[in-house]
């Protein structure tokens, strides 16, 4: 009897590891991005829907998502900034870039009424270099004529982890403004001349939300999802831009390399959203590391082709563009090129 007991617990103890994801290769693990992070929850509900493999992301920053995966502790990271050949040079083994999806990095602020205000590229520099400080700045309000503007100091709210959000955004302060790039330059993280930090896209949000005054930069979702205002923004060609699918679609219409490491900041396009970029999962090319199973390797391929094929449908309604076909055809070369101990995955 105590022998029968024994094993009815045994049983009962797979089940429940079973159950967790802790038996069995139906489960992943990924971090990262929060730039994506609305559209990766809905592709991964419908992929779990659909196939029963549990994904398990989270959204802490495009910076600790590298860190994640080269420290080996997910089975994908997510960044909106690509990784430097310094960067995979320093990883333990080769890390390939899959492209998923386009984001626009909105402007978004707090004033009463929250009218619809204009920002030429050198006033959006000025605000963040701390030299515009008021929003009733003659240079603002000449801009914006038709709006009564009030006698506000402006408060910037920036990221405070390491982000690709970041990124995108210091990238295009960079390209516009030579004071920008000599004093403070680009990155996922950099030394920001003024303001207050907040984690996460949805951390900066809720900080703009609750400051008078505020302005910062967050994925186009967040702004919308929190019905905050959205400024135009000036393009390369002089055109107000606002964010929108369309005008994220325009902005990259470049070309993009075999890799897909490119930046889509200060597009040449007429009526292109000029702070947009695209946001990549990161993984290993062999994936036999570190007692990988096979099974796992190939559901984590299986993944990636998903979401940049099938999975493209959930891009719009979410306010993200889908990856042109060209990069998906990319895309689809790269995620061949994924082996299991030397030997490609997907046939």
């Amino acid at each position: 009897m105590k022998r029968i007991f024994l094993m009815v617990c045994l049983a009962s103890l797979v089940v429940l590891l079973a159950g967790t994801g802790c038996v069995g290769e139906n489960k992943l693990l990924g971090a990262g991005a929060t730039f994506p992070q609305p559209l990766y929850s809905k592709m991964f509900d419908a992929y779990y829907n659909q196939f029963k493999i549990k994904i398990n992301y989270q959204g802490i920053g495009s910076g600790a998502g590298i860190e994640q995966l080269t420290k080996k502790t997910v089975d994908f990271g997510a960044t909106d900034s690509f990784m430097t050949d310094e960067d995979l040079k320093n990883a333990a083994a080769e890390i390939i870039h899959v492209p998923i999806a386009l984001g626009a990095v909105s402007v978004t602020y707090n004033l009463p009424t929250n009218p619809q205000i204009r920002l030429s590229r050198d006033i959006l520099a000025s605000i963040f270099l701390g030299t515009i400080s008021q929003w009733d700045d003659e240079a603002i309000a000449a801009l914006n004529a038709d709006i009564d503007l009030p006698a506000l100091p402006i408060t910037i709210v920036h990221r405070s982890d390491g982000s690709g959000t970041t990124a995108i955004f210091t990238e295009y302060l960079s390209k516009i403004s030579p004071e920008w790039a000599t004093t403070v330059g680009r990155g996922k993280e950099v030394s920001w001349p003024a303001g207050l930090g907040a984690k996460g896209n949805p951390g900066v949000a809720g900080q703009i939300k609750q400051i008078p005054g505020s302005i910062g930069y967050v994925e186009l979702i967040y702004a919308l999802e929190n019905e905050m205002p959205i400024a135009e923004i000036q393009n390369k060609k002089g055109n107000y831009v606002m964010p929108s699918l369309e005008s994220t679609k325009l902005s990259a219409d470049v070309p993009v390399p075999d890799d897909t490491r490119v930046l889509l900041a200060d597009t040449d396009s007429e009526q292109g959203y000029p702070i947009t970029g695209l946001t990549w999962v990161i993984v290993y090319r062999e994936q036999s590391y570190d007692g990988r199973s096979q099974d796992k390797a190939k559901s984590l391929v299986d993944l990636l082709w998903w979401m940049t094929h099938e999975g493209q449908d959930y891009c719009e309604p979410l306010k993200y563009a889908p990856i042109p076909e060209s990069v998906v055809d990319k895309a689809a070369k790269i995620i061949k090129s994924m082996t299991y101990e030397g030997v490609p995955i997907m046939q």
